[in-house]
């Protein structure tokens, strides 16, 4: 978001502002997103919060003013922030407890390298076609993946219940 707004002629100062915004209200995201999880499950929270967060992803993709970036910025930690906590709660709810340590820690692993992996993805996307569109769209491809797999699992999870409560 830094080169973003560089990019635009804003400046990195506003670029940090911004990735301030996302970092911040990505910390109250992992506060609700936990009440949330207590309600609906993990799944259900990961499919709500990558949800959200696509919307946010789309949103970057028509707005380049400094009001609505500053906007957007938020609204992307609101809604993605709840995301990588949900992980040990979905560990939890479907593993014994001997088996939470390691796969959440299998888990975090890949969703760091999965990160890492995307930002640079991302810049490369740029360097390749000169278009942060292109790199938003680039994102928002790798979460519809995330999504329909987090729905997989989900539909699996109710089917399952639905065996288990006609027996």
């Amino acid at each position: 978001i830094v080169a973003y707004c560089g990019d635009l002629g804003y400046g990195p100062a506003q670029g940090a502002i911004m990735l301030s915004l996302m970092l911040g209200f990505g910390i109250v995201s992992r506060l609700v997103s936990g009440a949330i999880c207590d309600r609906i499950g993990g799944l259900r929270t990961l499919l709500l919060g990558g949800v959200l967060q696509c919307v946010a992803l789309l949103l970057f993709l028509p707005f380049d003013g400094l009001v609505p970036l500053y906007v957007i910025s938020a609204l992307f930690g609101l809604f993605q922030g709840g995301i990588v906590p949900s992980y040990a709660i979905i560990v939890r709810e479907h593993f014994p407890a001997a088996e939470a340590g390691a796969r959440t820690g299998t888990i975090l692993m890949f969703t760091l390298f999965g990160m890492a992996l995307g930002g640079w993805m991302s810049g490369k996307v740029f360097d390749l076609t000169g278009s942060y569109h292109a790199a938003f769209l680039n994102g928002i491809a790798w979460n519809l993946l995330n999504l329909s797999i987090a729905f997989f699992l989900l539909r699996g999870h109710l089917a399952k219940r639905r065996r288990a409560a006609a027996a």
